[in-house]
């Protein structure tokens, strides 16, 4: 059996488990037992017929995809996989949560912190989802549906950013985005205060944002912020760990979480700051330019 159709058994063979953490833990050992690296030569194939096996497996089989990491040519194009997704579905109850795993770093330390707090994370909203559901049940049922994925925002040469969102989809929604963002070639992560001399770009920032949305509610009636003032409550200034990341051409982007500083119609917002606002702020013009 060549070790392609192998890799492909192994992915097919494994159980899903009752619960998250056995799962993705299984998934994870399954990645790590794999010693042997296969070669262009070994599996028969060439780059193109090999990229072609990439994009397919990468979608229907994370084992396998991630067992291609180690061959050297695919190996640095894939940055983030799902090491799992688990699927609930029970009469009025749905779960479907996805869990990225990143892959390719060489400081494993933070590499494995990342993971390690993906798998925390969808294992709460796990655990979270079971017990709300079997309190429904005592009651004589109900509605209940979560929803977990993640997506890359940003990869190229220098950063990576992905960004996990988590959703109540029953009733009046809400949705949450995390996000991080990695300086792929020192291999660290970047929050937003590392990028300033100081606190003074949270004053610079807030007031650019209350100012495009004073401009975007006035230009259109049916757009709404939530804008502190002496008669409202509302947004006033972003937090230090504000929701951020970097895009492909060095801008940086604020996210607020869905009904955070509008109604929940309007969703999870993003602004892109303009750089000329912050730039005295910047420690540098390495990230952000």
């Amino acid at each position: 059996m060549s070790k392609l159709n192998e890799s492909k058994k192994q992915y097919n063979d494994i159980e899903i488990p009752s619960e998250l953490e056995q799962l993705v833990s299984k998934s994870i050992q399954t990645v790590k037992m794999e010693q042997k690296k296969p070669s262009f030569k070994k599996l028969g194939i060439g780059i193109a017929a090999a990229a072609a096996i990439f994009v397919a497996s990468v979608n229907m089989s994370p084992a396998l995809a991630q067992s291609l990491s180690t061959v050297p040519i695919l190996g640095s194009i894939i940055q983030v996989v799902s090491v799992q997704e688990i699927i609930i579905e029970e009469d009025t109850y749905n779960a479907d949560l996805k869990v990225p795993n990143i892959t390719g770093l060489t400081n494993k330390e933070l590499e494995n912190s990342l993971n390690e707090k993906y798998i925390a994370e969808n294992k709460v909203l796990y655990e979270g989802f079971q017990k709300e559901m079997e309190a429904l049940k005592e009651v004589g049922g109900g509605n209940l549906g979560v929803v977990s994925t993640y997506e890359v925002v940003t990869d190229t040469d220098e950063i990576l950013s992905i960004s996990r969102y988590e959703a109540n989809i029953v009733g009046s929604s809400s949705t949450t985005m995390r996000t991080d963002t990695i300086d792929k070639k020192n291999e660290i992560l970047i929050t937003l205060p590392s990028l300033f001399k100081d606190n003074g770009y949270i004053d610079a920032i807030s007031n650019y944002i209350k100012d495009e949305m004073a401009k975007e509610m006035e230009a259109d009636e049916t757009i709404m912020y939530w804008i502190a003032s002496e008669e409202e409550i509302g947004f006033e200034t972003i937090r230090p760990d504000q929701t951020f990341s970097i895009t492909a051409d060095h801008k940086l982007t604020i996210s607020f979480d869905k009904y955070e500083v509008a109604p929940g119609s309007m969703g999870v917002i993003t602004f892109e700051i303009p750089s000329g606002i912050i730039k005295e702020e910047l420690i540098s013009d390495y990230y952000i330019r």
